[in-house]
Parts: C-alpha cells; sequence; structure tokens
C-alpha cells in the first residue's frame, strides 16, 4: 500500500485536473472532426482512447517533471513532500515507472491512423524538454501551451487523416488559454520561484498579473469566435460558448497572487472551461 501510495502522489493520479487539462484540447479536435466524419462508435472509442492516453502521458510527464526538478522541488514549500524531494522513492524506479507508462501509451497511440502516429511520436520532443524551459525562459509557460493542446491537432488527424488551417486556428487559441491558466497557477509559488532563481511569466508579469491573463484568455477568445464564425453554420455554439467565457472572467475575479490557494481555486475552473468548450464543439453536428 506505500508503494501505491507513493506512485499515486508521484503521478498525481488523485489531482485528475492535470489529466483533465490535457484530455479537454483532444476533446475538442474529436468533436469538431465528428461534424465532418459523424461515425459515433469511432468518435466515442476515439475519446476513451485519447482519455487514457492523457491519464498516462501526463502521469509519465509528472514523473520526468519531478526527476529534472528534484533539488528544486525541495525547496518550494508546496512542492517539497513530492516523493522524489522526499527520498521517498529513487530516480531510478521512478524513471521504471515512466517507461511501463509510455509503453502502455504508445499500445494507445498505434490504435491510430499512421499520420497521428507519427504527430503523437513527435510530441515526445515537447513533452521531456518543457521540464528545463523555466531554467532558460521566462516564458514556459508558452512552451506548455505548445505541448498540452498537442493533442487537438493528433485528435483532429486520427479521425480525418489530413491537416487543415482551421484546426491550428483551434491550436492557437488552447495555447493563449493555457498561457493564462498556467500563469495563475504559477502565482502561487512566485516567492519560492524567485528565491530559487526559476522563471515564469507569473514572475516576469507579477505587478500586472491579472492583466497579463486576461489578455491571454481575450486573445484565446478573439482567435475562437474568428474560428466559428468562419466554420459554425448557427448560433448555437454561443451558449456553451457563453458559459466557458464566464468561467473564464470569474477566475481573473477571484484570483490573487498573494492568496495562494485563490489561485489553485482559479486555475481548478479550468476543468469547466474546457468541458464548456467540448460542448461547444459538439454544437457543430447540431
Amino acid at each position: 500500500m506505500k508503494d501505491l501510495k507513493i506512485f499515486i502522489d508521484l503521478t498525481r493520479l488523485n489531482r485528475p485536473i492535470g489529466y483533465l487539462l490535457l484530455f479537454w484540447p483532444c476533446s475538442w479536435g474529436l468533436a469538431y472532426a465528428y461534424s465532418y466524419n459523424k461515425n459515433i462508435e469511432i468518435f466515442l472509442l476515439y475519446i476513451v482512447l485519447f482519455f487514457l492516453g492523457s491519464v498516462l502521458m501526463r502521469s509519465a510527464g509528472c514523473i520526468v517533471n519531478d526527476i529534472v526538478d528534484k533539488k528544486l522541488d525541495k525547496k518550494v514549500k508546496r512542492t517539497r513532500n513530492r516523493p522524489l524531494a522526499a527520498n521517498l522513492i529513487s530516480v531510478e524506479k521512478a524513471l521504471m515507472y515512466v517507461l511501463i507508462l509510455c509503453s502502455f501509451a504508445f499500445i494507445i497511440l498505434i490504435q491510430f491512423n499512421f499520420f497521428t502516429i507519427i504527430l503523437g511520436l513527435a510530441s515526445m520532443t515537447l513533452a521531456f524538454t518543457y521540464p528545463y524551459m523555466k531554467r532558460i525562459t521566462y516564458w514556459p509557460q508558452l512552451f506548455l501551451g505548445l505541448t498540452f493542446n498537442w493533442g487537438i491537432i493528433m485528435a483532429w488527424v486520427a479521425m480525418s487523416n489530413f491537416l487543415t488551417l482551421d484546426i491550428f486556428l483551434v491550436y492557437t487559441a488552447a495555447i493563449f488559454w493555457t498561457l493564462g491558466y498556467d500563469t495563475v497557477y504559477g502565482a502561487q509559488d512566485i516567492i519560492d520561484d524567485e528565491i530559487i532563481g526559476v522563471k515564469s511569466t507569473s514572475i516576469k508579469f507579477k505587478s500586472m498579473i491579472k492583466i497579463f491573463v486576461f489578455f491571454s484568455y481575450v486573445i484565446s477568445l478573439v482567435v475562437l469566435l474568428i474560428f466559428f464564425y468562419l466554420n459554425a453554420a448557427s448560433f448555437y455554439f454561443l451558449i456553451p460558448f457563453s458559459a466557458f467565457f464566464i468561467t473564464l472572467l470569474y477566475q481573473i475575479y477571484i484570483f490573487d497572487k498573494k492568496k495562494p490557494k485563490t489561485c489553485m481555486q482559479a486555475f481548478k475552473i479550468n476543468n469547466f472551461s474546457g468541458f464548456y468548450l467540448f460542448l461547444t464543439f459538439l454544437t457543430f453536428s447540431l
């Protein structure tokens, strides 16, 4: 039982917000593709496969991140009790878990077409270099946006087997969404991060952090509106899209960089944001 608890803490399986934020962009790509390829069996199967893939890859990513950040995590109050930082598990055993998780993820990946497999393998470069970004740039959140939302393109290609410029509009909007919510997330560690010398948009824009998050979300919303204007056949999308819009505004309203708990509360609201945008894309099939 002790090993199981360590594994769960290591992979953050007890904190589903991480793998859900990886999954929702995949669901958007699938929902949009479903409006063209209305094969409900394939759509539902792929929803399950992308969800499982999201859980596996996010779990593996958490372990890699903790291996890279082991020394740094010891110096941050919020992370000092993570298994690797607290020396509850060896790096070698943690790497073994990464290999096992990635092996299962690869089994899922090869269920898709060849184009999707290539895109999935290409994403590994992003996934395993991300942990180093906060050491070299104040924009690791932007790099996370590129990484975390790659599933949009993979999901679209899985059902369509081709690329379109429209899907890159959705990908761009998602990047700015991630840039906003991960800046909110990073705000809870500003003091510790400045002491240990790591970088983030939360630190770079700390004197105007709400304005920065606001403009990140505005760009995301504008790009999405352009996409819907070009592609939506009706205005039904405005109903769930309005709920998505409200969740973003509410986050900005409640988070305070001086109160870490409010940052986490605002960050977690993005689970609802992702869900409402999934419903928005489903309206393409109405």
